[in-house]
């Protein structure tokens, strides 16, 4: 069964296409490394909760959207293999830095346990 990454940032909403370009470069080496596709969502119906919601996850501040993200890979292995090839590949440098606060994403691998598409 195949493996997923997810993750969640906040993102400023003057920095949206910067980050989908950022998104489109770092796909590419993904699949070069095993992935097998790519997902990266813009929120756009995203309610305001009382105990938390994905705003609140990520401390989004006034001017910030909240981006979610996964990358599904073969298998856990092929996961562990291809990030460990992702974060020696010269691509994945940023120029200009992040277009987002790194300290407030969080993210993490998740087994499937399901996948209606199998």
């Amino acid at each position: 069964m195949s493996y997923v990454d997810g993750w969640v940032v906040p993102v400023p909403h003057d920095k949206r296409e910067a980050y989908r370009e950022m998104a489109v470069k770092g796909a590419e080496v993904f699949k070069d490394h095993g992935a097998t596709h790519i997902v990266e969502c813009w929120g756009n119906d995203l309610p305001r909760g009382k105990t938390t919601d994905f705003f609140m996850a990520v401390k989004a501040e006034e001017n910030e959207n909240v981006v979610f993200s996964w990358i599904v890979w073969p298998s856990k292995e092929s996961r562990d293999a291809g990030w460990a090839k992702v974060m020696q590949d010269e691509r994945m440098k940023p120029e200009d830095g992040m277009p987002f606060d790194g300290k407030r994403m969080f993210w993490g691998g998740f087994e499937v346990i399901l996948d209606s598409n199998d």
